[in-house]
């Protein structure tokens, strides 16, 4: 029996249990199976080629990478065209991009690799179309464009949203605050500093002994599930900001899109009229949570032409110095701050001050 046969028996058998109290315990070892096999199955991928086929091998360049993913025809290679003027073949009928196009959107003073991802369809995380390579190059992106047909059922997105789930990626989600540390005896130890009642220690040590995990420290910081126990376990899960961008709006009624409206992180475009995009551009910078930062060279004025880049979560002085130069650090005494995040201008700071948008920095090394 192939790999792919396994987990739709153990899906089928998921679908046959009623979702209760007295099927938890089940349902959470079911979980833990069809985790284990799904990474039986992209590992193989990777092993056989994965995203290495001919137009996938697309290289990581400028300060931040969004894949752009749907069904075909849809308008990608619509929106990549107007977005950032690289052509990418367009047509009137299903599967014209088979390969992955890169473009470049320059917005802010940053350059923003957009990938215009051939059309996901369903059953891809199995296996089927390329689905494999499309979801593999999305989990190396820093956020996840879905471009959905307005004119289309919704459905389309909740099948997108599945394909990309099964493949470890998490959208629109934030990691489970649960400590779990193996250890080679002691057995399994589980404590809870928040309440956590749709997980039992009985479903815990059930996911774990599926594991062949019998000596390690749990601790649930969080109101956790068996999904995020299995997470936190399989360690190779991704969580990546989404934007869904609502194409070809013109085809609509003012009354649909109104119902639209009720779906969180949307944006309403047409990529043919050109409607809005001024906007998805906006969304794009926010979800990507960049911040930029001027040098000032000594005795000159800051240069406001090309900022450094950092993502906010790694915006220390520190990071910035590692953006520059790998050996920017070694010859660091101390650096000069003007802006936000400094209560004079200017201010003397270390390698740990945390930088906010649009500061200006002068570095000052040892001699």
């Amino acid at each position: 029996m192939t790999t792919a046969q396994k987990i739709a028996e153990v899906e089928q058998e998921m679908a046959r249990t009623q979702k209760n109290k007295a099927t938890s315990y089940h349902l959470g070892l079911l979980k833990a199976k069809l985790a284990k096999l799904k990474r039986e199955l992209i590992d193989g991928a990777s092993k056989k080629g994965g995203a290495q086929q001919e137009g996938f091998e697309v290289s990581k360049s400028g300060d931040a990478r969004v894949g752009m993913i749907g069904f075909p025809s849809v308008g990608k290679s619509t929106l990549l065209t107007k977005l950032t003027g690289t052509f990418s073949k367009v047509a009137a009928y299903e599967f014209t991009t088979l390969t992955c196009i890169p473009g470049v959107l320059q917005h802010k003073g940053a350059k923003i690799q957009l990938l215009d991802l051939p059309g996901i369809i369903e059953g891809a995380k199995d296996g089927k179309g390329r689905g494999k390579q499309v979801i593999a190059v999305a989990r190396t992106c820093n956020l996840i464009v879905i471009v959905l047909d307005a004119t289309r059922p919704m459905i389309h997105k909740k099948i997108i949203e599945g394909e990309l789930e099964g493949f470890g990626i998490r959208l629109n989600k934030q990691p489970p605050n649960i400590e779990y540390k193996r250890r080679d005896k002691g057995g399994i130890t589980i404590t809870r500093t928040h309440d956590a009642p749709r997980l039992d220690d009985e479903t815990i040590k059930a996911i774990l002994r599926e594991y062949k995990i019998n000596n390690c420290d749990l601790n649930l910081k969080c109101d956790a599930t068996e999904d995020d126990l299995i997470d936190v376990i399989e360690g190779n899960r991704k969580y990546i900001p989404c934007l869904y961008a609502m194409n070809k709006i013109d085809d609509i009624t003012l009354e649909e899109l109104n119902i639209l409206d009720q779906i969180p992180h949307y944006v309403p475009i047409s990529a043919f009229q050109e409607w809005n995009l001024d906007e998805l551009v906006e969304r794009i910078w926010e979800y990507l949570d960049l911040v930029r930062i001027y040098t000032k060279p000594k005795g000159a004025l800051p240069d406001y032409d090309a900022p450094v880049i950092v993502s906010r979560k790694f915006s220390k002085i520190s990071d910035f110095c590692l953006k520059i130069h790998k050996n920017m650090l070694k010859d660091f005494r101390y650096a000069l701050v003007w802006g936000q995040s400094v209560k004079y201008n200017p201010q003397k700071v270390g390698k740990e001050h945390q930088l906010l948008d649009e500061d200006i920095v002068q570095i000052i090394k040892n001699i």
